[in-house]
């Protein structure tokens, strides 16, 4: 079987992505069909230093994502993190060792970005991504938060 190469997403790879982000119960239920907010989204993370969509390509096909930001900040003796958004791997391919191999990727660029430690948030209700991470050697150390913005109003 082919191996899968990961490299930073070009603008025509955006389609891909949204297809692996609607690939799955929770994202069918969120994603929106129309491409323009998600075109968008990735010409204002192309202009944001340390942030990037990758992209993992089998045969021409774009089979896996994830998105990295570069964090520095002063806790942890002023520690740059890696913050790992969006993995996904194509429903069909999974178990194959992509998730794997987009995890190798993602350190690799950590390590080269000069980062001591890589974080993500799962959904609780993503209970096998949850023992995957447990496989590769994340804890479960934090209790993460999210709460909407409230839209601004202008006077």
């Amino acid at each position: 079987m082919e191996a899968v190469t990961f490299r930073k997403a070009v603008r025509a790879d955006v389609p891909a992505v949204v297809g692996l982000l609607t690939d799955d119960v929770l994202g069918a239920g969120r994603e929106r069909a129309a491409l323009s907010p998600y075109l968008a989204a990735f010409d204002a993370m192309q202009s944001e230093a340390g942030n990037q969509l990758i992209v993992g390509e089998r045969a021409g096909r774009v089979v896996a994502c994830y998105q990295i930001t570069f964090i520095s900040g002063l806790s942890l003796l002023a520690s740059r993190r890696a913050q790992i958004e969006a993995v996904r791997v194509a429903s069909d391919l999974r178990g194959q060792g992509i998730g794997q191999a987009l995890f190798a990727d993602a350190e690799r660029r950590a390590a080269a970005a000069g980062c001591a430690l890589m974080q993500l948030t799962t959904n609780r209700a993503r209970q096998e991504a949850q023992g995957f991470y447990d496989r590769l050697g994340f804890t479960a150390s934090h209790i993460g938060y999210k709460r909407a913005v409230t839209p601004r109003t202008e006077d």
